[in-house]
This record gives C-alpha cells, sequence and structure tokens, in this order.
C-alpha cells in the first residue's frame, strides 16, 4: 500500500515538445515519449525519466490530461505507471487503458444539465473563428481552437460568454480550450483515489501531489495536499500563486525536470538525493 498520489497535467508540465521547452533543450539529455506521424513530438529530461521510474515504486502516479484518450495513448511514461489515467480533462477515467463508461456517463449527465450544449457552443464559436482558427471537437464532449495569432480580447469575450453557460475557457499554447465546468481534472481525481483506496494499493489517509501549469489545472492544484507549477504558462500569465503552492525556479524543459525532482522530494516514503533541494512553498 503507498502513501501518496502523485497526480500531474503532461503538455508543458511534465512533458515538451521542442517548440515548448525553450532554450533548455541545449542544455539537457532529452528522451522522446511521443511520437506522431514518424516524427519525435515530446520530450522528457534523461534525469526526468530516471525519477519517474523510481517514483512509482513508492506512490501511485496518475496522469492528468485535457488530452483525449486517443490523443494520451500516444504518450509513454516511464515505469510501471498507474492502473488509472485521467484524459478529457477528467471527461475520461483511464483503467488499464480502457474508458470507464459509468464515469463518462456521470460527467454527461451533469453537462446535460447546463444551459448550452456542446453543439450550442459550436455552433456560436464556428463563425466568431472562421478564417484565421482550425476549429476542433474532442471526445464529444469539449472543443478548441488551433491559432498562432487570435485577434485581441478574444479570449476575454469569449470566456465572458461562455462562463454564464457553465464552460470554462482556457488558453495553453497555441490551442484555446472551451469546456463543461463538470468535467473536471479534481473530480476525476478524487474518483480515481476513491478507487484506489477501496483496492488497498493506496493508504486512506495518502497525501496527494499535484502539477500543472494552465488554469485547468488550477482546481485539482488548489484540491491537494501541495502543489507545484511551471514558471511558465497560464498560471504564470495570471500570477497565481497561494500558500502551499510551489514554483519552479526555471521555465521550460528544465521546468518538467524540477517538478520530478519536487515530486520525489515531497513523497512521504522517498528520500530525496543528495544536492537536490525542494522548491519553496
Amino acid at each position: 500500500m503507498k502513501n501518496t498520489l502523485v497526480t500531474s497535467d503532461l503538455d508543458r508540465t511534465l512533458i515538451y515538445s521542442r517548440s515548448a521547452g525553450g532554450e533548455a533543450f541545449a542544455r539537457h539529455e532529452t528522451v522522446c515519449v511521443e511520437m506522431y506521424d514518424g516524427s519525435p513530438l515530446s520530450h522528457m529530461t534523461l534525469r526526468s525519466r530516471e525519477i519517474l521510474a523510481a517514483l512509482q515504486e513508492h506512490a501511485e502516479l496518475v496522469p492528468v490530461t485535457t488530452r483525449t484518450p486517443e490523443q494520451y495513448g500516444r504518450v509513454v511514461l516511464p515505469g510501471s505507471g498507474s492502473r488509472y489515467a485521467i484524459a478529457s480533462n477528467g471527461g475520461a477515467v483511464l483503467v488499464d487503458g480502457e474508458r470507464d463508461p459509468v464515469w463518462r456517463g456521470a460527467v454527461d449527465a451533469l453537462v446535460a444539465e447546463l444551459p448550452a450544449s456542446l453543439e450550442d457552443i459550436v455552433d456560436r464559436l464556428g463563425p466568431l473563428t472562421e478564417g484565421w482558427a482550425r476549429l476542433r471537437v474532442a471526445d464529444g464532449l469539449f472543443c478548441y481552437l488551433v491559432a498562432d495569432h487570435p485577434p485581441a480580447h478574444f479570449v476575454d469575450r469569449w470566456r465572458g460568454h461562455c462562463v454564464p453557460l457553465g464552460w470554462d475557457v482556457s488558453q495553453q499554447g497555441r490551442k484555446i480550450y472551451t469546456v463543461p465546468r463538470p468535467a473536471t481534472k479534481e473530480a476525476a481525481i478524487a474518483e480515481v483515489r476513491r478507487r484506489l483506496i477501496s483496492e488497498g494499493r493506496l493508504a486512506a489517509d495518502a497525501r496527494v501531489l499535484a502539477a500543472g501549469d494552465g488554469m485547468l489545472d488550477l482546481g485539482m492544484l488548489r484540491a491537494a495536499d501541495a502543489a507545484i507549477r511551471p514558471r511558465h504558462g497560464e498560471l504564470e500569465a495570471a500570477g497565481v500563486t497561494y500558500d502551499g503552492l510551489a514554483v519552479t525556479a526555471g521555465a521550460g524543459l528544465g521546468a518538467g525536470e524540477e517538478i520530478a525532482r519536487w515530486f520525489q522530494i515531497n513523497c512521504t516514503t522517498v528520500l530525496p538525493d543528495e544536492g537536490v533541494r525542494a522548491c519553496p512553498l
């Protein structure tokens, strides 16, 4: 039985494309963790891989991502991994790689009660973004735009339209997500934690650690016993800070390694490597 549950966002938190990783790619030895169309897409540092693989001997590591299950399936994380993962921003709980239909049914029932459906959101968003963005529907649950240069103040105006309808808007790099409020990472984490405890894999009083870089991660960061964010991304741009939230010293790919080390240090049963220091709370 393990005493720590480690929950982490993936993109721009633990794994990075070359464009998101920044100048740190030249200073770190990296490993590819995702291939797309035959080319390497996402990476982490070699040290991150080593730390995360070792960490799983003492903690349950649950990836938590806004990627769809199919997109998440391209990522190969180090170690044996947990039998659980969370995709579609909490809309999908994966058990041994398979979707849990009961959880998705519960999320869909809550979404159905919102003032606006996914179809309503897409019908409104499409004409607003024609000519400057690609609109994608993800997992039949939410949608996102891919845009290099959205018009000034578009995100704020769109958020103002969506929030009263029960939908949240988040900009992460080139993607602008519109997600129904019932699909949250923190709700899915609570369900996975409950299952791990009932299965005897996780102690009832286990600490929960969390990491993420975007506004869609903020709920799970606040719900955790301790959390960390990188010094980049949406939360950094918004200046989000509070007691119990650590912030990495660096940005880009190196921040991913800092986060892995922070998990290692704050795991209740793992001693840090000599010379490794925790990010201050």
